[in-house]
């Protein structure tokens, strides 16, 4: 399996599926991997662009490090990746944390290698509750879902999936094997590591971020997005990027990777070849 290897000597693992056209990195949600996005890789691939998709460190196939469980490193574990595989003229794709860290990595690295960026149901501009940020979710929330992690994950990921993550508990109409899926990506992340991630999603204040961002950038979110709040998320973030294209999806869950895959397939790619 390809890796490269991070300044501090993390091992992070990616999938190429080489289309032969532009490129296209997708970053992955917590605590998942890079096959959260197969389906989304295969689409684009077979429709003539060149497919990167890593896992973040502390997920799946990357090396499980005690420190760097924060948005400062993994920005700079995606540049690494961007600079040994030289990329140009990427479009960057980030589902939910994911989300943040293709932000993060603007703000922290420039856009010299980076076209466009597309946000799906992505984390900035700042999720936790604050004086700042009165509209934003609880800590309880975020310190409900680290007891979850630390007292017993496997449940938290089975209760994640068969409910908020994918809309389940509103419809119920999500595959059995998408919620195995899941659970399966979920407990392939390092328990420390999953239990870091939270505060860089929840807590990081990507507002100074937002405002560097000077690349094309389409915002698509869900409007009934339990676990990242459309008016906290998605309709902020599209306010505050210059520019920025949004796209609601009426009644969409959390997980539209999963959920709304045709639909979301067509939207990135009218987007990174318009």
């Amino acid at each position: 399996m390809p890796y490269v290897t991070a300044d501090d000597g993390a091992q992070i693992h990616y999938l190429d599926w080489d289309g032969g056209g532009s490129p296209v990195l997708l970053s992955h949600g917590w605590p998942l991997n890079a096959d959260a996005w197969e389906a989304a890789a295969l689409f684009l691939s077979h429709h003539g662009h060149r497919v990167i998709a890593h896992d973040r460190r502390g997920h799946g196939r990357s090396s499980r490090t005690w420190g760097g469980n924060e948005m400062d490193t993994y920005a700079d574990d995606l540049a690494c990746l961007l600079d040994t595989l030289d990329l140009e003229g990427v479009a960057l794709v980030g589902h939910s944390t994911g989300g943040g860290e293709v932000a993060h990595y603007l703000a922290r690295h420039g856009g010299a290698r980076v076209a466009k960026l597309v946000l799906v149901s992505a984390v900035p501009p700042l999720m936790v509750q604050g004086d700042d940020n009165p509209h934003g979710v609880p800590i309880d929330v975020f310190d409900g879902i680290r007891a979850g992690v630390e007292h017993d994950r496997s449940q938290l990921y089975r209760d994640l999936a068969d409910g908020p993550f994918f809309g389940n508990n509103r419809n119920g109409d999500v595959s059995q094997g998408i919620r195995d899926a899941f659970w399966l990506q979920s407990m392939a992340a390092g328990a420390h590591n999953a239990y870091e991630c939270v505060a860089a999603f929840s807590a990081t204040d990507f507002r100074p971020d937002l405002a560097k961002i000077a690349v094309p950038t389409l915002v698509i979110h869900g409007d009934d997005d339990q676990i990242v709040p459309f008016d906290v998320s998605g309709r902020l973030s599209a306010e505050q990027i210059s520019g920025a294209t949004l796209l609601i999806y009426e009644g969409g869950a959390h997980g539209l990777p999963d959920t709304e895959p045709a639909r979301l397939h067509r939207d990135i790619l009218a987007f990174i070849e318009s």
